[in-house]
């Protein structure tokens, strides 16, 4: 019998996907047997939640011919595993751990995990409003932020339980490192004396790297540091360095000392923000999601497709000496170790779980 059944769209490299893949390591760790299926493909977490012991089922399903087929086994999967607790991930994972759920017909518990606070609803409206059609099926709703919750709540969401469990951030991982500084700044050719402004996002329209890419462009005092798929295609001003995809963020981190998050909708709870944070990086966010309560009073939030303000904001932080720059960027890490670690969110999901 399976602890726990996790359904959820995909297994990239997002916030929501490396949650689930922490949290169903850390408890697989402890005893409570995890099986994560990807409605979609393998992913970027596949190996990782293989590696340590976690079962994964991709059900590979690309378009609405095979999705019939891929609930099918998917039904198949809830029966022969008999799973305590089947948890759904993401907006069509919840839809689909709800019907799995249905024609399950066992005492199992339905929950769901809403990422997204203000999403793009010319793009995402239909499955948002099946999302509130059937939202007193589980047993709880788990939102990543207090901004998912106000958003869905106005968009018909009418669950019998809602809870907000924020993100939580592997600090052993992230944190500061000055070998790792000197080294990254070598490797990248970064002089030592300069300010790096790092920003951690795949190529979206929501994360709107042209707002952060015109705040470069004002801000010649600020040498600009992009990671995240597609990021390598961009057009860049003469200040900033795209690195595309990489897999140690953590190292790229030190070699920067601000951490930007430039959304303009649909983030919930930012791990991008958050992770750079811990490794000791001054946090500067658009007001998107619970990017206020993440940064409290040790960086800068400045509205959102505002390119004048968010390069106002790098000039500052770049403005002061090196050694406050430092002060801010460890403040802001122990804002994470108070508030945010991996450790309690798993402790939340164990709890929850049990």
């Amino acid at each position: 019998m399976t602890g726990v059944l996790h359904v959820i769209t995909g297994l990239g490299s997002g916030g929501a996907e490396t949650m689930l893949a922490q949290v169903a390591i850390a408890l697989q760790d402890q005893g409570l047997e995890q099986h994560v299926v990807s409605l979609t493909g393998g992913g970027d977490h596949a190996d990782a939640l293989r590696d340590a012991g976690v079962a994964v089922t991709a059900l590979n399903v690309g378009s609405a011919v095979s999705l019939p087929f891929g609930l099918a086994r998917l039904a198949w999967l809830a029966r022969r595993e008999r799973p305590r607790v089947i948890q759904g991930w993401m907006y069509h994972g919840n839809v689909a751990a709800a019907a799995v759920h249905a024609a399950s017909r066992r005492p199992t518990k339905l929950m769901w995990n809403i990422r997204a606070s203000n999403m793009d609803e010319a793009r995402y409206g239909r499955i948002i409003r099946w999302n509130a059609r059937l939202s007193r099926r589980p047993d709880i709703v788990l939102t990543n932020s207090h901004a998912s919750l106000d958003f869905h709540y106005e968009r018909g969401l009418k669950p019998r339980m809602i809870m907000v469990v924020h993100n939580g951030i592997d600090t052993g991982k992230y944190r500061p490192d000055d070998n790792q500084r000197a080294a990254m700044r070598k490797e990248l050719g970064i002089r030592d004396d300069a300010v790096v402004a790092a920003m951690v996002a795949r190529v979206d329209p929501m994360k709107d790297h042209a707002l952060f890419l015109e705040a470069l462009a004002e801000t010649p005092e600020v040498t600009g540091l992009l990671v995240g798929a597609g990021t390598e295609e961009l057009s860049l001003p003469e200040n900033a360095i795209a690195l595309g995809l990489r897999h140690d963020v953590e190292r790229v981190h030190n070699a920067a000392d601000l951490i930007v998050s430039s959304s303009a909708y649909g983030e919930g709870f930012s791990n991008a923000l958050a992770e750079g944070m811990s490794a000791g990086l001054i946090p500067v966010a658009t007001d998107v999601g619970d990017a206020k309560l993440i940064v409290g009073d040790t960086g800068r939030i400045v509205p959102p497709s505002s390119a004048e303000m968010l390069s106002a904001a790098m000039a500052a932080e770049a403005a002061l000496p090196r050694s406050a720059r430092r002060n801010r960027g460890l403040a802001a890490r122990q804002r994470v170790l108070d508030n945010y670690t991996l450790k309690k969110a798993v402790q939340t999901y164990a709890g929850l779980y049990a």
